[in-house]
């Protein structure tokens, strides 16, 4: 199925303005790393994570002093989605298994009349938080290296260096705008916990599917257009593949959207994240791979005449 017929557009031509707007939008995500503190979820922290739902919303500074009787000084109290439901995080303490039991029975004072239910208890230790922090980084750096040798021996080894360079810029520029707009909704949760690494590899994987369905309609088209420059085919085969990426990242948009508005807490800041994700590897794919294959090549050339 195509939805466009002997499209034409100048993709390449604009691609320094592209540029331009990709740096831009880096600047800002390492702006935001640089300046706001990137929140950890108990899977990377480590510590004790209750989520409660109340009858009625509760008053956040009568149960700030019931966790602080309860020896929980400095406790991270803040509103799950709905008014009613409150996550409650504190660094793990000795005797890890009593944590959740005290901070239980202090509310239960605190709250006679305001009944809750125990949506979810959490427990990690500090150092498998730690662990699992530091393994998710490789498993990201690993699977781009990985990536990077696949396309190198499918294609050149110029094609793998700017589809991983691409891929950067995806997760880079994903992770800064993350970082940047966690609080800025209590019914959007954006720490970075195993789940959101997940969307960072899932959009890894549909990033690079992208590009390599471009790169692989290139190679296509200078076997069949030898005459032809590459910055004539690079266009080309953009435009030739344009149908399947609209059709192809539309529909992942559409699920994505729906996810974000119905998929409730846990699956909404996956679903967010790998919205941008998303938006940003069918953008790169075209203006940051392609384009960056096109000025090396170019750059390649003037070289060796010279």
């Amino acid at each position: 199925m195509r939805m466009f017929h002997n499209l034409n557009i100048d993709f390449m031509g604009k691609r320094k303005i592209w540029y331009a707007l990709s740096l831009s939008v880096l600047v800002i995500a390492v702006a935001g790393l640089s300046f706001k503190q990137i929140v950890y979820g108990i899977d990377f922290r480590g510590g004790t994570e209750l989520v409660l739902r109340f009858t009625t919303p509760p008053a956040i500074n009568e149960l700030r002093s019931a966790i602080d009787r309860a020896d929980f000084k400095g406790s991270e109290i803040k509103s799950y989605g709905e008014p009613t439901d409150i996550i409650i995080f504190t660094a793990e303490q000795e005797e890890n298994v009593k944590v959740g039991d005290a901070i239980r029975e202090e509310i239960t004072k605190a709250f006679p009349d305001n009944n809750y239910s125990v949506l979810r208890e959490d427990k990690i230790g500090p150092k498998i938080g730690a662990e699992l922090r530091r393994n998710a980084i490789y498993a990201v750096f690993v699977t781009m290296l990985i990536i990077m040798i696949y396309i190198g021996f499918r294609f050149h080894f110029v094609y793998g260096v700017m589809g991983v360079v691409a891929i950067f810029h995806d997760v880079l520029a994903t992770f800064g705008i993350i970082v940047l707009l966690n609080g800025f909704s209590p019914h959007l949760n954006l720490e970075i916990n195993q789940t959101i690494m997940a969307a960072f590899l899932t959009l890894i994987g549909f990033s690079i599917n992208d590009t390599v369905i471009v790169f692989d309609r290139i190679r296509e088209n200078l076997k069949l257009f030898k005459t032809e420059t590459l910055f004539t085919i690079i266009n080309k085969s953009i435009n030739e593949t344009l149908s399947r990426t609209v059709i192809t990242s539309g529909t992942i948009i559409i699920v994505l959207i729906v996810l974000i508005i119905f998929g409730g807490e846990v699956n909404r800041g996956f679903a967010f994240t790998f919205l941008l994700g998303t938006i940003l590897g069918t953008y790169s794919s075209i203006y940051i791979a392609s384009a960056l294959v096109l000025d090396f090549s170019e750059y390649k050339k003037k070289k060796a005449k010279k």
